[in-house]
């Protein structure tokens, strides 16, 4: 019987050019209104105040930022007029190419009427202003989604983070529909004021991951957004503490994640992108249980699938680049340097987040330990059932897709509790231990039915070397959007497991 051996060809992470001089300008507007001009008191949120002081100790502390470089706008001096016009001054006219931009915005958001013909539902995503009024049917004095990405667009060259911790969903689920009489306390969102049983869906804010055509930004990579909820969700303020301790519970876990550095997953000291988000998916979700009024809570992040595995706070500060762990990545696709795990098999848990957590085991018969010309089999099993994706990833960040192939018999789902082996008798040849070094077997099962065969082609070829932090982190980009049900978004159900080996 013929032998499979591993082999591979080192591809680099990324295309190369050279060192930044200088380490480039920060800048940050943070903004939070609980207090609203003309909205009942209790509609009021007691947490966007404590929300500031929290993104601003992050910034300062963790991220590096000086003070004098924070812009804050608290509740009467967030109107419209003075939330654009400081957006414009301090962060579009006040920074250059290459330089860092940080927009936070904690808050109400809504839905309204849209006013350009841009939106296929008919209507525009919103955050609420202190000035915001309601009319007979419909919200004035608002920032629509349409006004966010056009300044965004005005830094396409600049590296921003926009941050929202608010409600940008369209119509709510059932029990949450109509007008401001249903409202909530402690909800991030705003009902239309009237009801009307007969608005179309929408489909999220333009620069959620929900929208079909992302902004070039994004695809550039010089765009990072995270946002509380998926579309059809409610942000909320954590009510289990009282009024004056009051936070966000999205901005609350984003804070501690990096602070307290509970985000990093795999204890390897560099808390990712990738585990940031599967962190804040985390606590929402266990706030989500506790809250009545919660049906579903999933955080939402759009960014380069290249940035998923790289160090969140570590490419802000200059001291990283002598940590013998980090690797600095300069890329055309970035207007900074972001920094990864240098290894990457490490990296493997940077990209998956917290995926990783015991419900797929995946083994080889041969145990951790192989010498080459050892053949051996590989078995996974999973608690829950789903599409199965499995890579070898070894130290010289080059990956094998193992799983789907063209080779097995028949490629079905995984069944909860099954174990399946690769290579078994109808595959016609054995694996064989190749060249000696680290390793790591990644299997990656989904339970939705997601369409991946662009990026993982059963006839992709089991002798194809391919880019290990490249091919996985499009895959995890691709699984971190929302799904769409017929009670509206939420996230893609799915997990991972790794079995780490070596070769002598």
């Amino acid at each position: 019987m013929p032998r499979f051996p591993f082999r591979f060809v080192f591809v680099l992470t990324a295309v190369l050019m050279a060192s930044f001089a200088a380490r480039a300008e920060d800048r940050a507007l943070l903004i939070g209104i609980g207090e609203y001009e003309k909205l009942p008191e209790r509609m009021f949120l007691h947490g966007p105040v404590n929300d500031v002081v929290s993104m601003k100790t992050l910034l300062t502390g963790t991220l590096g930022f000086k003070p004098e470089a924070i812009k804050v706008l608290l509740d009467k001096e967030a109107t419209r007029s003075a939330m654009l016009a400081t957006a414009e001054e301090w962060l579009v006219a006040g920074t250059k190419p290459g330089d860092r931009v940080y927009f936070y915005y904690s808050g109400h958001g809504l839905q309204v009427k849209d006013d350009n013909g841009d939106e296929e539902d008919g209507l525009d995503e919103a955050i609420a202003t202190y000035d915001i009024t309601p009319g007979e049917s419909d919200w004035t004095n608002i920032i629509r989604d349409d006004d966010i990405q056009a300044l965004t667009e005005k830094m396409k060259d600049r590296m921003v983070t926009l941050i929202i911790d608010a409600c940008h969903s369209g119509t709510l689920s059932r029990s949450l529909e109509g007008s401001l009489d249903d409202y909530v306390a402690g909800m991030r969102y705003l009902p239309r004021p009237s009801k009307d049983n007969s608005q179309p869906t929408t489909r999220g804010l333009k620069i959620e991951l929900a929208v079909d055509t992302k902004p070039e930004a994004v695809i550039e990579g010089s765009l990072t957004t995270w946002s509380a909820a998926a579309p059809y969700q409610v942000a909320w303020d954590d009510d289990r503490l009282p009024p004056d301790e009051r936070h966000g519970v999205f901005t609350a876990a984003f804070v501690a994640g990096l602070v307290k550095g509970e985000a990093d997953a795999n204890g390897n000291g560099v808390t990712s992108v990738s585990e940031l988000f599967q962190y804040l998916k985390l606590k929402s979700g266990e706030y989500c249980k506790l809250k009545k009024d919660c049906q579903s809570l999933d955080p939402q992040i759009e960014a380069s699938p290249q940035l998923l595995g790289a160090e969140l706070a570590g490419y802000t500060k200059p001291a990283v680049e002598q940590k013998p762990e980090l690797q600095k990545v300069e890329t055309l696709q970035t207007p900074q340097p972001f920094y990864v795990a240098a290894d990457p098999v490490q990296s493997v848990g940077d990209i998956l987040g917290g995926y990783d957590n015991g419900s797929v085991a995946v083994s080889i018969d041969r145990g951790t330990t192989l010498h080459a010309g050892d053949v051996f089999k590989i078995a996974i099993k999973s608690v829950s059932g789903g599409q199965l994706v499995l890579l070898d990833v070894n130290a010289k960040g080059e990956a094998t897709q193992i799983f789907p192939n063209t080779v097995a018999q028949k490629i079905t789902p995984l069944s909860p509790n099954q174990t399946l082996t690769i290579p078994d008798e109808y595959y016609g040849f054995d694996f064989e231990a190749g060249e000696s070094g680290d390793s790591v077997l990644v299997a990656l099962v989904i339970n939705d039915d997601i369409d991946l065969s662009q990026l993982v082609p059963a006839d992709q070829g089991l002798e194809a070397t391919l880019n290990a932090r490249a091919a996985l982190s499009e895959i995890v980009s691709r699984l971190s959007k929302p799904v769409a049900t017929a009670d509206g978004f939420r996230a893609v159900r799915w997990t991972a497991g790794k079995y780490d080996y070596s070769i002598k």
